[in-house]
């Protein structure tokens, strides 16, 4: 059995995985696959944050788990969702990392389901979007806490993922920038599903064109018509054109409200950002999804 965990991450793709997962229920079930839905995802989330906070996983966490996943003998793989997986907003910024504790839950995670072959998924965001939006959203107790006792300036993405290949090395970990999701949605959801490249998806710009104006929606509707006429890397330039021409500022724009943060900080978060990206997409047991 192939468990893929969509972990999120918080503030990528706020529900449009498990929107486009559902729109093609149908197909994933040609390929063997099913979708856990909100309910039974966060309920599996919830046995694993249990049995952690336990210290120790008691004689039902297996089989709990079990139950949830692997309950159709006539499934290959299943998916759930769920940005909780690396751990509650309130410790996704702590000890100097952004989710410090995203490797060992996801050992712990496998070990519960012994036997599984596990798969997790995650959109990176740019940092300097993602921590006000964390700290902004939890309690101000934990918001004070986390300011007083981590330097903001050195949070990336490299710690966590180091971590991820260190602890939990058989699992298989695929990742891609938020900021590039409009434009690769098709393999974002192909990869979750464990799809072949060339297995039609319905709704595949669905996401590209909510963030576009009428006339780019029209233009995207025609490329699709045009179906094979174009190959996929000219389909994929084409969309990006469209995206830089009919894009709708205040969808792709954020705004970020953090005291003090100027022009510099920005550029600063950015400048380091790109460099871990850069690093990461040269990690051999990391795939990375890109334009």
């Amino acid at each position: 059995m192939q468990v893929a965990i969509h972990a999120g991450v918080a503030f990528s793709d706020e529900g449009l995985v498990m929107s486009s997962l559902g729109a093609n229920r149908r197909i994933l079930a040609d390929y063997r696959t099913a979708v856990l839905g909100p309910r039974r995802s966060r309920q599996f989330v919830k046995v694993v944050s249990d049995s952690i906070l336990q210290g120790q996983p008691d004689a039902e966490t297996p089989n709990s788990l079990a139950e949830l996943v692997t309950g159709n003998p006539n499934l290959d793989r299943v998916i759930l969702s769920s940005d909780k997986f690396f751990g509650p907003r309130r410790t996704a910024l702590q000890h100097g990392q952004i989710y410090p504790f995203a490797g060992k839950r996801t050992a712990y995670t496998e070990s519960l389901l012994d036997g599984a072959q596990v798969e997790v998924f995650a959109g990176l965001v740019n940092p300097v979007v993602f921590i006000p939006k964390i700290l902004t959203s939890i309690h101000e107790d934990h918001r004070q806490d986390i300011l007083a006792s981590t330097d903001l300036s050195c949070l990336s993405w490299l710690g966590m993922v180091e971590d991820l290949l260190d602890l939990a090395p058989q699992v298989q970990l695929t990742l891609w920038e938020h900021e590039n999701s409009p434009l690769i949605w098709g393999d974002i959801i192909r990869a979750i599903s464990g799809l072949p490249d060339e297995a039609p998806l319905h709704e595949e710009y669905a996401f590209l064109s909510s963030l576009l104006t009428e006339a780019g929606q029209r233009h995207v509707l025609d490329i699709v018509r045009k179906g094979d006429a174009l190959d996929r890397t000219s389909r994929r330039e084409e969309m990006a054109n469209i995206l830089d021409e009919y894009a709708r500022l205040e969808q792709i724009e954020e705004e970020l409200d953090m005291p003090g943060w100027n022009a510099d900080i920005v550029e600063a978060f950015t400048d380091l950002y790109e460099q871990d990206l850069a690093t990461i997409r040269s990690m051999q047991d990391v795939r990375v999804l890109q334009i």
